[in-house]
């Protein structure tokens, strides 16, 4: 798993296997999030539009926006609503502007109940209308203005005199007569457009036309609270716990340095491969046995069994078993010179590999051959061992240890510690056994199954089991 690709079929499998835990976490999350929802207070927003006629660059209505919020309107508009235990410095935090299309200027403003967020919004609207339009007032220069007064003034009084000279001159009776008339008349033209490039151009009739803002009617009466809402809290809460539920199962996976595959649990044990058994089990067979409080706790809450293992596969009849365990015994014969008293090590608490010792003793003690003392067939006895504390026993009738156990159930450095015990007790590894639990196709009777089941039974506590 932890050099596989995380695939849509492994997230299945989490949740098939895993279905109860990731509920109750899932709910656990719910909580959390209405647990928060009671310390948040609800939130109603809502909007206040005003519009800024004139033409605006978009700097422009930019900076408008920043003066929406700045303290000086905030904490006018403080002063006027006067709302007790509500300080400007409270109020700033929730009114926002923004500038939207069509020179508009929208005002938010969030409270604790939609009659205040109304409020806000709209005070603080009117506040920048008043706030912006003396600004625009106030930016007038009183002296630019006089001049361009004075100025006009002395425009008009210049057309006055034109018209007195152009009256006064021979009404065309002579050709420099007609010549003056056409010159004071240019003139005359010139200064009208001269005026009214001037109108034109005077700042102070911009300011004014963009200084009428407007406020677009009241804000409307927020009919729902502002996100995050009580439901939103709850379905976020309940997904975030789901999600790190998963991805904490997938990263444990990743993390796992359980052994896989035949070549690196042959390089821990430091032995050759016999071969694979199948051992048929009912599909529950993968989940972990015990007692007590805790035991029926991890059954309670469905991780009592391994998800990160595939479903056990269908496997064929009793006769291609028992082929399986048939090999193996040949293999073993054909390894060993002279016949042998080994010992079946079985890692504690692999239910998988006892019952493939199990039947790997009754398989060799079935054999006709091993009847007879020249059958060339080793003595075979069943012993579990302890990954924590890896401890066999020492005897002088053994000479050899045959280590059964199922892949992905032990790390390297718990077989490493199962094949220091052998070494300590002087029981040379002779080869490996790999367990592996498989469905059957057709149904047994349960004479049967308890017959297949005697001698892993029989030899599972520890000592003897079956020899031959």
């Amino acid at each position: 798993m932890s050099d596989d690709t995380i695939r849509l079929v492994t997230i299945g499998r989490i949740i098939r296997r895993r279905g109860r835990f990731l509920a109750l976490v899932t709910v656990v999350g719910a909580l959390v999030g209405y647990g928060a929802s009671t310390l948040v207070p609800p939130r109603y927003t809502t909007s206040a539009s005003v519009l800024l006629p004139g033409a605006w660059e978009e700097r422009e209505l930019l900076t408008q926006a920043e003066i929406a919020t700045s303290s000086v309107v905030v904490d006018r508009a403080a002063t006027t609503l006067a709302w007790r235990g509500v300080s400007s410095s409270e109020l700033r935090e929730q009114v926002s502007a923004k500038a939207a299309n069509g020179n508009i200027i929208k005002i938010s403003g969030t409270a604790d109940t939609p009659e205040r967020a109304q409020q806000l919004a709209d005070q603080v609207a009117r506040q920048f209308v008043t706030f912006a339009t003396r600004i625009v007032g106030d930016n007038t220069d009183p002296e630019a203005a006089a001049r361009l007064e004075t100025l006009r003034q002395a425009v008009v009084q210049t057309n006055r005199r034109i018209t007195e000279l152009a009256d006064a001159a021979d009404p065309g009776r002579t050709v420099e007569s007609v010549q003056t008339r056409t010159e004071l008349e240019k003139l005359r033209t010139a200064l009208r457009e001269a005026i009214e490039k001037l109108d034109q151009a005077d700042p102070a009739s911009g300011k004014s036309s963009k200084a009428n803002m407007v406020v677009m009617g009241p804000a409307a009466r927020p009919a729902g609270e502002a996100p995050p809402t009580r439901g939103q809290l709850i379905a976020g809460g309940a997904l975030l716990s789901f999600l790190l539920a998963v991805i904490g199962h997938l990263t444990a996976a990743r993390m796992s340095r359980r052994l896989r595959g035949e070549p690196e649990i042959t390089a821990a044990l430091g032995a050759a491969l016999l071969g694979t058994v199948d051992v048929a089990v009912e599909r529950s067979a993968h989940r972990a046995r015990g007692r007590g409080s805790r035991s029926w706790l991890r059954r309670l809450l469905g991780i009592d069994s391994r998800w990160d293992i595939p479903a056990p596969r269908a496997s064929g009849d009793e006769a291609s078993r028992q082929l399986r365990f048939r090999r193996v015994c040949v293999r073993l014969r054909d390894l060993l010179p002279a016949p042998r008293r080994l010992l079946v090590v079985v890692p504690e608490g692999d239910e998988i590999a006892l019952r493939a010792a199990g039947q790997l003793v009754a398989e060799a003690h079935g054999d006709p051959s091993s009847g007879s003392p020249g059958s060339g067939h080793s003595r075979l006895r069943v012993v579990t061992v302890s990954v924590s504390q890896p401890m066999l026993p020492d005897s002088d009738d053994v000479s050899g240890a045959l280590v059964v156990l199922s892949a992905g159930s032990w790390t390297a450095a718990e077989l490493a510690g199962v094949a220091e015990a052998c070494a300590d007790a002087r029981h040379e590894i002779v080869g490996i056994v790999l367990a592996g639990p498989v469905v059957a196709r057709t149904a047994r009777s349960a004479g049967q199954r308890r017959h297949a089941a005697s001698p892993a039974l029989a030899v599972g506590d520890g000592a003897t089991g079956g020899s031959v």
